[in-house]
Order: C-alpha cells, then sequence, then structure tokens
C-alpha cells in the first residue's frame, strides 16, 4: 500500500488508492511557508482497521521532516495520532 502526495501550494492531500480509486485520504492547507494545518482524516470501508490512517499521518511527518515545515493537526483524528506519539513531536507547531 503506498501513500501518495498531491499538493498545489495553498493546499494538499496524501492518499491511498485501490484501483484507481482514492479510499483513504488526509487533507491539508498551507498556513504560510513553513506550516501545514491538517484538517480532514478519511478512510472508506475498504480499507477501515488496516492502520491507514496512521500510515496517512506518518507520511504527513516524512513530508514535514524532509521540508523543514511543522504540523498543526486540527483532524480529531491526526490530533489524537500525534498525541500518542512522542516521536512526531518534532514535527509539531
Amino acid at each position: 500500500m503506498q501513500v501518495q502526495q498531491e499538493d498545489n501550494g495553498k493546499k494538499g492531500v496524501f492518499y491511498v488508492e485501490v484501483d484507481g480509486k482514492r479510499e483513504a485520504l488526509m487533507t491539508y492547507t498551507w498556513a504560510g511557508e513553513n506550516k501545514i494545518i491538517i484538517d480532514h482524516t478519511e478512510v472508506g470501508d475498504l480499507l477501515r482497521g488496516k492502520r491507514v490512517g496512521y500510515k496517512l499521518v506518518e507520511a504527513s511527518v516524512d513530508f514535514a521532516r524532509k521540508n523543514g515545515v511543522k504540523i498543526l493537526p486540527l483532524c480529531p483524528f491526526a490530533k489524537a495520532v500525534f498525541d500518542r506519539t512522542s516521536s512526531y513531536k518534532d514535527v509539531l507547531v
């Protein structure tokens, strides 16, 4: 399962496709040049229970570390993952 990303410089999305259809996604908005706000996470029935939401959050953390970006997780799911994962604290706003 591969997490993909699209980013237009204002908004972006991390997502997982199955048979050409997005079955899981996590959206974010840029807040300046060095911060993204995660605002929504959604996992469809096909991938539910397979920790795909966690993989989306992990992809955002990897992106943030590689690009010197901080993350503000407003989405309740993403916030809960950040709260439970101390190794992600370095990218939190």
